[in-house]
């Protein structure tokens, strides 16, 4: 029952916040599988255009793969793991990525999406990407993590949020 209240206030919230924040385009997503999360971002810094934009992968995410876009270039990281797991057709996993970095050219008046896939944790809950947008002058560093998700939208400068809903049955 308390996930069902946070996706209410999250899905009420998200429309208005998606004006002004980097959001996710489709905010909720079933926990413990595959995802394409797409980042938007809406507005440069004032009227500066950006420039870079980074995200950090939540450390639950041991599998996220970044969708290149034309005229940008990707910077991926890599964390090892603490101990390796079987990921996708049986293989051991000993890293993960830990941030991707797209660098191009975006109009401070224009906006655009940044995709990642992921495999997300089965735990259901909030997932926080910590992003920080660089512009030719200035920044945003979105990556401030609310106390709950309904106080997302009364945080400054909140970390784009993906709120992970309990799977169901098929």
């Amino acid at each position: 029952m308390r996930i069902v209240a946070m996706l209410a206030a999250v899905s009420a919230l998200t429309g208005a916040a998606a004006e002004a924040h980097i959001v996710f385009a489709e905010p909720e997503a079933p926990a413990g599988g595959y995802h394409a999360g797409f980042l938007r971002v809406t507005h440069g810094c004032g009227d500066s255009p950006t420039r870079s934009i980074r995200v950090e992968i939540p450390e639950g995410v041991i599998s996220a793969r970044p969708q290149p876009k034309a005229g940008w270039t990707l910077a991926i990281e890599h964390q090892p793991l603490k101990a390796a797991v079987k990921g996708e057709g049986g293989a051991l996993v000993t890293e993960r990525v830990s941030a991707i970095t797209w660098t191009g050219d975006l109009a401070a008046d224009q906006f655009d999406q940044f995709g990642v896939m992921m495999k997300l944790p089965a735990a259901a809950g909030p997932l926080y990407f910590r992003t920080v947008q660089r512009c030719a002058v200035g920044s945003n560093d979105w990556v401030n993590i609310p106390a709950s998700p309904a106080a997302w939208h009364m945080t400054a400068m909140p970390a784009p949020m993906l709120l992970l809903r309990a799977a169901t049955a098929h």
